[in-house]
C-alpha cells in the first residue's frame, strides 16, 4: 500500500519565556523527532497522554504548524511551503464544539462551508444530503445547532469535515466528552469512512478507542515515539498485556 503521509525526524520546539521581563528563555521541543508513514486507506491512530505531542504533530500535518525541523509530507506535498496542494484534498475535526456555528441550522452551516470550499451548488445540494443522512442529522437539519447535545454537534462536525470529499480525514479527540453511546456512533461514521477507502487520521488518549478502530498505532510521550505497530502487536511486544492500556503503561513505566 502507498504511504499518502510521511513523517521523518519531525520536530517542534516552542519558546518559554521566564524571569523578570520574561528575559530567561526554555527551549521546549512539544515534538521531538518523530518519524512515521501513514498508508492509503487505513485509520492511524496517534496516542499519549495530554501534553504528549499528538495536537502539535497532527497541526503540522495539516499545514497549520511548520516544523521546527525534520519533514512532513501528505499527499507528496511537503505541509511547509505546499501546503496549497494540500488543502483542498484533506479535512480535520476537532473534539469540542467550536467548528461549527451554533446560531445556524446544521443545513444552513454545512451550505456556508460548501461555499467556502467552492463547491458547486448542485453537486453540494446533493451531497449536503448525503451527509445528513450519513451523521443521522437529517429530521433535525433545520433546528439551530445551539439547540443540540455535544454528540450531534460533533456528528456535524464530521459532515461538514466530509463535505469537500478529502482523501485524509484528521480527527483530533472526536470523542470526547461524548457519552457513551454518541461515541459509539462516532466510531461507526470513522469505520465506514476506511470502508470508502478513506485515510483516517486520528488522536486520542482513549486506549480502547484506539485497539478498536486503529489498523495501526503510533504511542508518544513526552514528544517522542515510543512505539509503532498494530495493537495487537504493540501488546503482544509488552508481556502480552491483556488491554492497549496495559501496554501503554508499560512503556511509560519503562522510560523512567
Amino acid at each position: 500500500m502507498e504511504a499518502v503521509i510521511e513523517v521523518k525526524k519531525l520536530r517542534r520546539e516552542y519558546i518559554s519565556k521566564k524571569g523578570w521581563l520574561g528575559r530567561n528563555k526554555e527551549v521546549i521541543p512539544a515534538v521531538d523527532g518523530v518519524s512515521f508513514t501513514v498508508k492509503k486507506g487505513e485509520i492511524f491512530g496517534l496516542l499519549g497522554q495530554n501534553g504528549a505531542g499528538k495536537t502539535t504533530t497532527i497541526k503540522m500535518m495539516i499545514t497549520l504548524l511548520a516544523p521546527t525541523d525534520g519533514t512532513c509530507k501528505v499527499l507528496g506535498y511537503n505541509t511547509f511551503g505546499e501546503e496549497k496542494q494540500i488543502r483542498s484534498r484533506i479535512n480535520f475535526i476537532f473534539g469540542g464544539e467550536m467548528g461549527v456555528y451554533r446560531r445556524l441550522s446544521a443545513r444552513d452551516n454545512l451550505r456556508y462551508f460548501a461555499n467556502l470550499y467552492h463547491i458547486d451548488m448542485n453537486v453540494a445540494k446533493e451531497r449536503i444530503e448525503e451527509l445528513l443522512d450519513l451523521v443521522e442529522l437529517k429530521e433535525k437539519a433545520d433546528l439551530l445547532v445551539e439547540t443540540y447535545s455535544k454528540g450531534m454537534i460533533q456528528r456535524l462536525q464530521i459532515a461538514r469535515g466530509l463535505l469537500n470529499d478529502p482523501e485524509i480525514l484528521f480527527m483530533d479527540e472526536p470523542t470526547i466528552g461524548l457519552d457513551p453511546v454518541g461515541a459509539k456512533m462516532l466510531r461507526d461514521i470513522i469505520r465506514k469512512q476506511k470502508e470508502q477507502g478513506r485515510t483516517v487520521v486520528l488522536t486520542t488518549h482513549y486506549m480502547y478507542e484506539a485497539d478498536e478502530l486503529c489498523d495501526r498505532i503510533a504511542i508518544m510521550n513526552k514528544g517522542k515515539l515510543i512505539a509503532l505497530d498494530t495493537p495487537a502487536q504493540i501488546k503482544e511486544s509488552t508481556h502480552h498485556a491483556e488491554t492497549l492500556e496495559e501496554a501503554y503503561i508499560h512503556l511509560v513505566e519503562g522510560l523512567k
